[in-house]
């Protein structure tokens, strides 16, 4: 099992025995608060990446969702990814643009770029979903720092 992790990668049980007190994580003895009502927050972590940018919104807005950092740390990522892969879009329709100049080899390699992009977001996106549903709070580089500084801000 993952560190961090809260809920069990093989049968998808919530982890609570042996976690320190104050980490948010459900405590031995005590309701859990991932067996609250309404949309369990590792499902929750999964909609940000699917249901870009309003369940990021929606979650970050709305109770008792904002107030769980694991819940936060997703929807910020999930935003911050998001415009990131604007900003890189913009940046690749300049250059194959550019590319696009030049007959045929312009062309094939304008066509690989945006297919290259497009395969790669996607692998990323996948990847992440599958971690915010096992329960990790795993970060892509960058991105994933300022998610967690974000979140731990608005606690």
């Amino acid at each position: 099992m993952a560190v961090g992790a809260v809920y069990c990668s093989s049968c998808g049980s919530p982890v609570s025995a042996g976690t320190p007190a104050g980490t948010g994580a459900p405590q031995p003895g005590r309701k859990s608060s991932l067996e609250m009502p309404g949309i369990a927050y590792n499902v929750a972590g999964l909609l940000c990446y699917i249901l870009w940018p309003v369940a990021c919104v929606l979650f970050l807005l709305i109770g008792p969702y904002n107030r769980n950092r694991f819940v936060r740390f997703h929807a910020f990522q999930a935003i911050f990814l998001g415009l990131a892969g604007i900003v890189v879009a913009v940046a690749l329709q300049i250059m194959t643009s550019i590319l696009a100049l030049i007959p045929i080899i312009g062309w094939i390699a304008g066509g690989l770029i945006w297919v290259a992009y497009g395969i790669t977001l996607l692998i990323v996106v996948i990847m992440l979903m599958y971690k915010a549903y096992n329960g990790e709070q795993y970060g892509v580089a960058v991105i994933g720092n300022l998610a967690r500084q974000q979140s731990e801000k608005m606690a």
